[in-house]
This record gives C-alpha cells, structure tokens and sequence, in this order.
C-alpha cells in the first residue's frame, strides 16, 4: 500500500542476516540496522563490534535492499562504520548529533558530522 503511494518501506532489523531475509520476504525496500550493540561494544573492539553488521550488510546488498543504519550513533564510532559498509544510504544520527550541539554549536556539529561520512 504505501509503494503504490511511492512511499519507501524499510524495516528496522537486528543485524542477523535472517531478518535481513525476512525483510525483503514482507516486501520492503530498505532495512535499517539496529545499532545499539554495535555503539556499546566499539571501545571494547570495534572490528568485533562490526562483524555481524558487515554480515547483515552484505545480506541486504544480495538481497537488493537499501540500507539505513541508526542508534548510538556518534562522533566516535559513525566513520568506522560507514568505511566498512561504504554502501549505507541513510544514518540516523539526530540524537547525538543534537546532543553535540548542545556542546558545539549545531553549524559546526553539522561540519562534524559531514566530515565523519565524507572520506
């Protein structure tokens, strides 16, 4: 119903390929990788922390999906992801990013932000 409308549907999902599967079965167009585990184990080992993303990435890369990643996503561990998985389309990054505002100012947490995606 909402493609006929031209509304893209994505599906917010655990990075386990089975979902990722699951969500191109239901008919979206995108799923977005739920992020928290990754956030919260990058300073313990950000190459372990990444491994099942990775995974799930390329799942979604076969599947023909988009791919939208978000949660906990911040300053410190944004580049790292977006360098191994070079094809995600969309972060959410609007919590922390406002939160770094607070700090930073909004136009020169933008110019963080930015500078973190582009490489």
């Amino acid at each position: 119903e909402f493609q006929a409308g031209v509304i893209r549907v994505s599906i917010f999902v655990d990075p386990v390929a089975e979902m990722v599967a699951g969500a191109k079965e239901c008919g979206a167009d995108r799923v977005e990788l739920y992020t928290e585990a990754y956030a919260r184990d990058f300073a313990a080992g950000r190459e372990r922390a990444i491994e099942p993303y990775v995974r799930a990435a390329e799942e979604a890369r076969r599947c023909g999906l988009g791919l939208n990643a978000g949660h906990d996503l911040n300053l410190e561990n944004l580049r790292y992801f977006v360098e191994r998985i070079p094809w995600t389309d969309e972060v959410s990054i609007g919590h922390a990013l406002i939160c770094d505002a607070l700090y930073y100012g909004l136009e020169n947490t933008v110019r963080l932000y930015r500078r973190e995606l582009t490489f």
